[in-house]
């Protein structure tokens, strides 16, 4: 009989497995990397304009939201591709309503952005 792990040990390795994935997502999507740099410029233009603490909540979320977001398309894209290799109307569909989604947060995600820095730059 195999001794069962801990629930810290089982959490530590839940933690390690995601932290694997992210970086999966970093080095191999294009996508990625392009809101990465773009997390990274909004976040170093926030330290510039001195924003408020409100404002780095909502842009601390966005750039959680849209990357999360990123991540869940990439994999319904893997799964898709798994699934079913050639094209396929429906797989395009479904890929076409995840990349949708992210489309959705990025378009928030730079509302925000204005309303915190068009003020600020104007």
């Amino acid at each position: 009989m195999q001794k069962k792990e801990s629930l810290l040990v089982n959490r530590l390795k839940s933690v390690g497995y995601a932290f694997q994935g992210m970086l999966v997502l970093i080095k191999t999507e294009s996508s990625i990397k392009i809101q990465l740099f773009i997390a990274i410029a909004i976040t170093i233009a926030g330290f510039y304009f001195s924003i408020s603490k409100t404002e780095w909540i909502a842009q601390i979320t966005m750039i959680g939201l849209v990357m999360s977001v990123e991540g869940v398309n990439t994999a319904v894209e893997y799964i898709a591709d798994f699934i079913h290799p050639d094209h396929h109307p429906k797989i395009g569909l479904i890929k076409d309503v995840a990349a949708g989604a992210v489309f959705i947060a990025s378009i928030v995600a730079t509302i925000i952005a204005g309303l915190i820095y068009i003020p600020k730059i104007f």
